[in-house]
Parts: C-alpha cells; structure tokens; sequence
C-alpha cells in the first residue's frame, strides 16, 4: 500500500483514496493482477477485471463490435511509484494484463481520467486506441471525464 500511497500523494490516483486499499485492489471482478518490483521494493501495479455494466469503454468497444460486455476485459488499478518511474515498468504491466486478457480470448479496454496525461501517453504509445472521451458520474456531486481505449490489434 505505501507505493499506492506515494503515487497518490504525488499524483492523486486513485483520485478518491479508497476506504481499504487492498479491497480496492483486488475488486470481486478480479481476473488476475502483476506487482512490479524493482530493487525488491514494489514498484508498481495493474489489475485485470472482468467487464461490469458501469465499464464505459467495455460498453462502447462491445458495442462497436456487436459483442457483450464479456468479450472485454478491463485493465486497472495501474500504478508505478514514482520512484520507479522511467523503467518501463508501466509498459511491462501493461502487456502483461494486455497479453492475458488475449490469452482468455477478451479483448482489453480501459478507462483513464483525462487528466492524467503520463497515462494517456503510455496507452498511446503502446498503440492503444481512444474509442470515445466521456463523463461519469462518480458520485452525487462529482462527474469526472475519462478517455475510453481499446488495445490495438494482437
């Protein structure tokens, strides 16, 4: 939790902390997750998840496609602590959730908060593709806008 709780601190991601951090990283949609690690210390994150009804780029790839929510998988919870940044540990976890979401024969999506621009640029130039820009609403009083992608062709 102390990598999650660096890059929030410095990144605001999660942008609401979560009432249980590890709960949070392990969501009953969990399909399998990686840790990165560098120097024997945790450096990063990423979650795969099972497509839910609330999955705004699931929705909008399956509905592209003319497929249900569960020919998609969704990629998460991806964090590298900015200690660790620069190793290409993002792009390792990355294709690692990306090459089993395939193996499960799902195709992966995610969502970003626009705002996170470094994110937005590893999706980009690991050859995803922006399918739509959206709003959510995540509670009463807060709607956030995020960048729906779908992993490039395998």
């Amino acid at each position: 939790m102390d990598a999650l709780a660096r890059v929030h601190a410095r990144d605001a991601y999660p942008l609401d902390w979560p009432a249980d951090p590890a709960a949070w990283l392990s969501p009953p949609s969990l399909l399998a997750a990686w840790v990165a690690e560098l120097d024997g210390r945790v450096a990063g994150h990423i979650g795969l998840c099972r497509a839910g009804a609330g999955d705004t780029a699931a929705a909008v790839w399956s509905a592209r496609r003319g497929v249900g929510l569960g020919a998609t998988a969704v990629v998460g919870r991806l964090f590298v602590a900015p200690a660790a940044r620069g190793h290409g540990a993002g792009a390792l976890l990355l294709a690692a959730a990306t090459a089993e979401a395939r193996r499960r024969v799902l195709h992966p999506v995610l969502d970003v908060v626009a705002s996170d621009t470094a994110a937005t640029a590893l999706y980009e130039r690991e050859g995803w593709t922006r399918l739509t820009t959206a709003e959510q609403r995540w509670s009463p009083d807060r709607t956030v806008t995020v960048h729906c992608y779908a992993a490039g062709a395998a």
